[in-house]
């Protein structure tokens, strides 16, 4: 048990009450809000609700209890709303230190129920005791009832004129539109990092304490734009560090691994060495770091690898390591954005699987092994190339065929030319498919054979006879505005009648449409289609290129995908085409 603190000695403060701001001089990262109300108040154009919403710990009740002051200012001089409050009110110390009887604050996470707030709307009737407004400050308002924002929406649209609401949430999807709608609205965003880190070394030196440049990016970077969050970190760090802020304490604090053993870990897994990535591995654990915390650091170096290709000016960025902007941009340089983008993917789902595994560092291996295998993969553009350039090694393939040779290590380490590096960067490594030229679609005044008359009902949108003409008939003869078919056994009779229709309504003219006698033996448009399709299948499929890669993947198929253009009219003459006879 600890001793007694001295008598007479003050009770400690934490970074985050000490330095709590008690005007908007002293807030930081929320610029915009501030010049807003700044032209607010300077007009008189002052709300009677206000809307403070943003992630924990960026301001939102301590920007209230600054908006209650300001709007409560009050010196020798008289009555007045203020914005700059250089010198302190009469009201102001007893707001700031939350014990203003005229300033009423409320928790809506514990005060949930439409009685909390009949409370408020009973003593919204009476004016404030000595302060020109009487404040309601409502933190957490998302988690008030239903009932509770109902009982609220009246008072809130018509207050007083002496009343002020200040709500503030993070949750702001959760309250009513009826609500927002009666509020100015503010949105608190996350403190910058350069901002961060600029606040936190003033704290430091304020204190008196010494610190590590690298030891402050961890803290920014943990706190995620939270003043809170990082104020809370910075004040742990300084207990653990016995008084100093130092990188090697803040990485035990938080169970960070050593930021330059993860990005030589990350080095050796995109060069397939997994023999060092598992002794690397293996150093962490036993230094402290957690398995999951590894992987996740390999995933933001990844992610943060991929910006620098594609921003270098995030290189700039004051919450990154030394090591992190020496090396990152160079491995950027060397790096396909495949490769980047592959190895995000393994460790996005490795994450996953150590979260659920009974033992997290085997896990973590497992993940590792397989990044290092898949850094080995060529992209497919370089698979094709080699295979175009023919065998470089004796191998049968399918049928005793020589096909040519991928390389493949099977070795655990088989040194840096593994590693998947372009010599210069590389945004799109994949050879450019070469357009396939498509016939612009054609206006058919009337169609001049079947192929035409399937065109047209294309083009006019009509799905169902479209299929119909494909699937359910065959045509017989096509003569101008005479058209015999043979239905399909099960076809729509209907259909006729309705293709009848949909022809003059089209053209203009009246068209005779006949149902032959003889059943429909011969093959459909579709049929035709599908024939087309597996003649071009076949040939693909003896294609040496194709044969190359079948026998390089065992149980690989060839699927052939084929647009309608391409299809050319002599693929269907053998079937059916006859032109229009002229009269």
């Amino acid at each position: 048990m600890s001793p007694p603190a001295p008598s007479g000695a003050a009770p400690y403060l934490v970074l985050a009450r000490k330095y709590r701001p008690s005007s908007f001089a002293t807030l930081i990262g929320q610029d915009a809000m501030v010049q807003t109300l700044r032209n607010a108040f300077r007009t008189g154009r002052i709300p009677h609700a206000f809307m403070l919403t943003g992630i924990r710990g960026v301001g939102k009740t301590t920007t209230a209890r600054i908006l209650a002051r300001a709007v409560n200012y009050e010196d020798a001089a008289g009555r007045r709303p203020n914005l700059d409050l250089e010198g302190e009110g009469i009201h102001d110390r007893a707001i700031i230190e939350g014990r203003h009887v005229d300033v009423i604050e409320m928790d809506a996470a514990s005060n949930t129920g439409i009685n909390d707030i009949r409370e408020i709307i009973d003593s919204v009737k009476y004016g404030p005791v000595s302060a020109p407004f009487k404040v309601y400050i409502i933190d957490e308002v998302h988690m008030l009832s239903t009932a509770a924002f109902n009982g609220l929406l009246k008072t809130l649209e018509e207050p007083p004129p002496y009343v002020k609401f200040i709500f503030a949430t993070t949750e702001i999807r959760k309250v009513p539109v009826t609500i927002l709608s009666r509020c100015m609205r503010f949105d608190l965003r996350r403190v910058p990092p350069e901002t961060m880190s600029a606040h936190l070394v003033d704290l430091l030196d304020k204190e008196g304490i010494g610190y590590e440049p690298e030891a402050l990016a961890m803290i920014v970077r943990a706190g995620e734009g939270s003043v809170r969050d990082n104020q809370s970190l910075l004040d742990q760090a300084i207990s653990h560090g016995d008084g100093k802020v130092t990188a090697a304490t803040v990485k035990a604090m938080l169970g960070l691994g050593d930021r330059a053993k993860s990005i030589d870990l990350f080095e050796a897994l995109m060069r397939g060495d997994i023999a060092t990535a598992l002794t690397l591995l293996r150093e962490l654990y036993d230094a402290g770091a957690d398995p999951e915390t590894v992987v996740g650091d390999l995933a933001d170096f990844t992610n943060l690898v991929t910006r620098f290709k594609v921003v270098p000016a995030a290189a700039d960025d004051v919450s990154l390591t030394p090591d992190e902007r020496a090396r990152g941009p160079a491995l950027a340089q060397k790096l396909g954005m495949r490769a980047l983008s592959r190895a995000w993917q393994i460790l996005f789902k490795g994450g996953e699987e150590i979260k659920t595994a009974g033992n997290g560092l085997q896990a973590a291996e497992m993940v590792l092994v397989r990044l290092a295998y898949a850094s080995e993969l060529p992209s497919p553009d370089e698979v094709i190339g080699r295979l175009q350039n023919g065998p470089t090694s004796g191998g049968a393939g399918a049928g005793g065929a020589s096909t040519p040779s991928i390389p493949h290590r099977g070795t655990v380490n088989a040194g840096p030319q593994a590693l998947r590096l372009d010599p210069a960067p590389r945004y799109e490594t994949a050879a450019q498919p070469v357009p396939v030229p498509v016939a612009a679609p054609q206006a058919f005044a009337a169609p001049r054979n079947y192929l035409e008359l399937v065109s047209l009902a294309g083009e006019k949108r009509d799905m169902l006879l479209k299929i119909a003409l494909e699937t359910q008939m065959r045509p017989v003869s096509f003569r101008e505005r005479a058209i015999e078919v043979a239905l399909v056994q099960g076809a729509d009779p209907g259909i006729i009648q309705k293709l009848s229709a949909r022809l003059r309504e089209w053209t203009g003219q009246a068209w005779g449409v006949s149902v032959s006698r003889a059943a429909a033996e011969g093959p459909t448009i579709r049929d035709v289609k599908e024939q087309h399709r597996a003649r071009s299948e076949a040939e693909a499929v003896e294609d040496p290129l194709v044969k190359a890669i079948l026998a390089r993947f065992p149980g690989a198929t060839v699927k052939v995908t084929l647009q309608e253009e391409q299809i050319p009219d002599t693929a269907y003459e053998d079937a059916f085409f006859e032109e229009r006879e002229d009269d």
